[in-house]
């Protein structure tokens, strides 16, 4: 694992749910990890990492698409949780992460499953806090950010082509 001190408490509440046959999983410390070094406020999230079927299932359910795709991320507007520092709003979602996607994908790409994982679960939190890739500028901007907090935590850049 990437030792990396923390500078700022990261208070987030985290539920981790294992739904995936896979047994290379990333743990909750890892998963806490990458979150908290995204996330610039408050949090109550849960990740479930699954398998196709229910991958493809909530795709279908959610974004009309009939595939497994690495993850969603649902971000709820209606967060009743109240705030554990007192003075800032929470952010309240969900990620789902399908690991023989991510699998598949990092082989492909020729990436470390662990690295994937980490870019992945920034991705899913940046979203939940409203960043998107629906057009060209923005995905810019995420791109940016993603490897800029990849960087930090000493992963390679997720949009660099590794050449092999």
């Amino acid at each position: 694992m990437n030792g990396m001190s923390r500078t700022k408490p990261c208070k987030i509440s985290l539920a981790v749910q294992y739904a995936s046959k896979s047994r290379l999983v990333p743990s909750r410390a890892q998963l806490r990890r990458w979150i908290c070094a995204a996330l610039k406020r408050e949090a109550v999230l849960t990740i479930r990492i699954v398998d196709e079927p229910e991958g493809r299932k909530l795709n279908r359910e959610y974004r009309d698409k009939d595939y497994a795709t690495n993850v969603l991320t649902f971000a709820y507007d209606d967060c009743m949780t109240k705030p554990l520092s007192g003075h800032s709003q929470v952010l309240c979602g969900d990620a789902v992460i399908c690991a023989p996607v991510v699998e598949r994908e990092a082989a492909a790409q020729h990436k470390e499953l662990i690295a994937h994982y980490a870019h992945l679960t920034i991705h899913a939190a940046l979203h939940l806090q409203g960043f998107d890739h629906m057009d060209e500028n923005n995905a810019a901007a995420m791109e940016s950010l993603e490897t800029e907090l990849m960087l930090k935590l000493r992963y390679p850049d997720p949009y660099q082509v590794a050449r092999h």
